[in-house]
């Protein structure tokens, strides 16, 4: 395939940062078969500028451990002993990525494809396998349109760039996706991607309307080139098992230019059970109105349990707490515990930032501070008893306050859309998702982090989703993994029935595999 011109300066860049390396390792003759094939792959590379850092790293960059750390997020993969790339590659062009792409084919180079680095297990920067780390950070455009109500998204862009652009022209104009405004947007979307928006919109991927993607061939494709199966694929089926997505076209939606924000705290002593209790059933009976979310984090605290009540509602205060104290009148609402905001501010209330900070907050890539962790996730169908809540309090007060919770309701948009519109399937029938976290800041606490959360998750097993025990994609949990009888386990977890048709699109687009991981979608069933 003839490269165009930005991919010529990028196979210089690559020749100059080879021949800074004087070792003879056998990872060297990996990377100088890999720069071989880009000079090959032209016959003008010889009249162009010198290497630039800017765009492709070794490691014998000087750089090179700041570009690959700078978007690490899981302090469990940044140690010394932590598998390395032989190179990070930060394309500014898609040709950069076609050659990439191309090339560790040709030297049987595996690529991580990198946007914002929240993948909860590393998957998008560690490797057991000579491997290339091919990170999105610097396509991040932003193109708001607001006479088709769309945008043009670049995968390297944040959610924080995303809702900063488009408040720049409209406080009425949003998009549904995560509170959490660091990640980006290739990350987010292709798993889905869900926030406080979604019982009244839905998911990211419901208002992807087209996207470009280079595939195994390096041919960059759009909707119509790619055709509906891989369309579909890549809206909530993991794109790094088909490709490298470089941008979506999504569509906006329409916000109020008020709405109202709250953060309740209820202790045991204080009732929290009976508030929970009555959270849960109005889960279940889908009688909030879809303009209200009310997320719940239990938190043990001084040997005991406070559940946060933490919601956004489209609409005034007033509005609000008419809903509230009609519906949820446990809750005990007062016109002292709600805030008026607009929906860009109220971004940065879901991310604990005053609502006075600046949106120019929204603009930082990097979190305020990294630490170690670890994620796990369930969908709740049928409300937990009042037993089984207890049972989970003192678990939590066992624990230490080593784990906590998120129950993120549905219902709404949610129960509204088809479980095969998209490969996330987790619509009808599901109340809410529960997120599982534990963070700590000293290595020597992993062990006991780690049984934490997992002996809250066994003790939750009567109280979730069976046949399988779903899981969510975005939280990606490399433990669930293959089950007893070799098989994929987690794809049926991640995608139900689902997996199926993803299986079939994987053999057709790269029958060889070459976009693989842990938990990639393989070309067959596995048995």
């Amino acid at each position: 395939m003839k490269l165009l011109s930005a991919a010529l300066l990028f196979l210089s860049l690559l020749v100059s940062a080879l021949s800074q390396s004087t070792s003879s390792s056998a990872a060297d003759a990996d990377l100088s078969s890999f720069v071989g094939c880009l000079i090959n792959a032209s016959s003008s590379y010889s009249s162009l500028v010198a290497f630039s850092s800017k765009f492709f790293y070794t490691r014998s960059d000087a750089n090179f451990s700041s570009v690959l750390g700078s978007y690490i997020r899981n302090l469990q993969f940044a140690t010394p002993t932590t598998p390395k790339p032989l190179a990070v590659v930060t394309p500014l062009a898609p040709n950069h990525v076609q050659a990439t792409i191309l090339c560790a084919r040709n030297n049987s180079l595996q690529i991580r494809i990198r946007s914002g680095g929240h993948d909860y297990e590393g998957l998008s920067y560690i490797s057991h396998v000579p491997f290339i780390i091919l990170d999105l950070f610097n396509l991040r455009d932003i193109k708001i349109d607001l006479k088709t109500e769309t945008a043009l998204v670049q995968a390297g862009a944040t959610l924080g760039e995303l809702y900063y652009a488009i408040s720049q022209q409209s406080n009425v104009h949003a998009f549904p996706a995560g509170v959490c405004f660091t990640i980006g947007a290739g990350d987010h979307f292709t798993g889905g991607g869900y926030g406080n928006l979604m019982r009244k919109f839905g998911l990211s991927v419901d208002y992807i309307v087209d996207a470009t993607i280079v595939d195994v061939n390096g041919r960059i494709l759009d909707r119509k080139g790619m055709g509906e199966d891989l369309f579909w694929a890549i809206r909530g089926g993991g794109a790094a098992s088909f490709g490298v997505v470089l941008g979506y076209k999504i569509n906006l939606v329409r916000v109020p230019e008020i709405v109202t924000v709250f953060k309740v705290p209820k202790t045991l002593e204080e009732g929290a059970t009976d508030v929970v209790e009555q959270w849960q059933q109005l889960v279940a009976d889908d009688s909030l109105d879809k303009e209200l979310f009310i997320r719940i984090m239990p938190v043990a605290t001084n040997s005991t349990v406070t559940v946060y009540f933490i919601g956004m509602f489209l609409g005034d205060s007033a509005a609000l707490l008419r809903a509230v104290s009609t519906k949820f009148p446990l809750l005990g609402l007062t016109k002292e515990d709600v805030v008026e905001t607009s929906w860009v501010k109220s971004t940065m209330f879901w991310y604990d930032v005053p609502l006075n900070t600046s949106t120019d907050f929204l603009l930082r890539r990097a979190p305020s501070g990294s630490s170690y962790l670890k994620r796990k996730s369930d969908y709740v169908q049928s409300p937990i008893p009042r037993l089984g809540l207890e049972a989970v309090w003192k678990k939590m007060i066992q624990l230490g306050g080593n784990v906590s919770m998120q129950f993120n309701p549905y219902g709404g948009r949610m129960a509204e859309i088809s479980p095969s519109e998209t490969p996330f399937p987790h619509r009808a029938g599901n109340l809410w998702l529960i997120q599982y976290s534990s963070n700590w800041k000293d290595a020597a606490d992993g062990e006991t982090r780690l049984d934490a959360i997992n002996q809250l998750y066994d003790l939750m097993t009567p109280y979730v989703s069976k046949s399988p025990r779903e899981a969510f994609l975005n939280y990606r949990d490399i433990d669930i993994g293959t089950n007893a009888h070799g098989q994929a386990d987690f794809g049926y977890k991640y995608f139900k029935a689902n997996f199926d048709r993803l299986i079939r699109i994987k053999a057709a687009v790269d029958p060889d595999n070459f976009f693989q991981y842990e938990q990639s979608i393989p070309t067959k069933s596995v048995v």
